[in-house]
């Protein structure tokens, strides 16, 4: 069993200086100072002036620099090679920091680290060139704006009136380039039970446009309630070939997962991170990146595995 220790401090290290100037063994400055005599002569050896003397200044700024350097940001990490390369293989794949965490607790890796551990040490000096591969390339959360203006939808079917065993559901949304990149759009689908994300952009938001992707995937996916806000675009939800329901005004906590889409929200990676630049392919394979990411509530398994194993993917897609 491990003896109990404690750090000299200021005072025991000016009574050890003035001990010794005294010349008193290290048994017996250990017998007053209340420690063992190898503590004692640790701190002799380790503290000393390049003179060989003894000091107590010297002796407590070598203590409190060594001691702030003891738990650096991603020590852990640094500590173990094999388990940087694989934390920066995975970040290179664009996979989130907590699935790589959590992936590494599912399969019962003897040494592993939280998510919160690797987001401490990308933030350090030792992984900030690292961030560039998260899909935000930041560290931190965007923070939210204020939702925009509502529109009159013809027969809109409250999200309340959803029925107990709805079947597949499905959340959409629209997402605008900025007006200084492009003047494309797109449009976004998102199954709760699978996580599965599937895109397409457009020309606009004209509702032309949001009723033909929203079709295209409707027969080409296993989609059976589509859930989505009440923009303009989806005015002509009628036509989508599905039953759709509508959320209340202002309120996207209704559909969770394609506004905020939980599993990405402590690295900000979510499908509005999409279009932080300008849409174009890149931001479709953006989403594919976002479909093989581990994800906690599918127990760290990706999007397009579940969505395969549930029959809304193709087995061979």
């Amino acid at each position: 069993m491990r003896n109990s220790f404690r750090h000299l401090d200021f005072k025991a290290r000016d009574r050890l200086e003035a001990l010794q100037r005294a010349g008193h063994l290290q048994t017996e400055i250990a017998e007053v100072l209340g420690v063992n005599k190898s503590t004692v002569s640790r701190e002799l050896a380790k503290r000393k002036m390049l003179t060989g003397e003894y000091r107590a200044n010297n002796a407590e700024q070598k203590a409190q620099v060594k001691r702030s350097r003891s738990k650096f940001q991603g020590m852990k990490i640094e500590k173990y090679p094999w388990l940087r390369k694989h934390i920066i293989s995975e970040l290179k794949q664009y996979q989130a920091p907590d699935g790589i965490a959590g992936r590494m607790k599912e399969e019962q890796w003897p040494i592993r680290v939280s998510g919160d551990a690797i987001y401490r040490w990308l933030r350090s000096v030792y992984g900030q060139q690292y961030c560039q591969f998260l899909c935000t390339k930041r560290c931190r959360k965007k923070p939210q704006t204020n939702s925009p203006e509502r529109h009159l939808i013809p027969n809109l079917v409250s999200i309340h009136a959803l029925p107990p065993d709805p079947g597949w559901v499905a959340e959409g949304d629209t997402f605008l380039s900025p007006k200084k990149a492009s003047k494309t759009a797109g449009v976004l689908v998102g199954w709760r039970d699978s996580r599965l994300l599937k895109g397409e952009l457009v020309k606009s938001l004209r509702p032309t446009h949001t009723t033909r992707v929203l079709k295209k995937l409707g027969t080409e996916y296993a989609l059976d309630v589509l859930v989505l806000d009440q923009g303009g675009e989806n005015r002509e939800h009628e036509q989508f070939g599905m039953p759709t329901y509508f959320c209340d005004p202002a309120s996207p906590r209704q559909k969770p997962f394609i506004e905020r889409v939980s599993d990405f929200v402590e690295d900000g990676s979510g499908p509005r991170a999409l279009i932080c630049e300008k849409l174009d392919r890149k931001s479709l394979e953006k989403i594919e990146v976002l479909n093989h990411k581990y994800r906690k509530t599918l127990r760290y398994r990706s999007a397009n595995e579940v969505a395969r194993e549930y029959g809304i993917l193709k087995a061979n897609y």
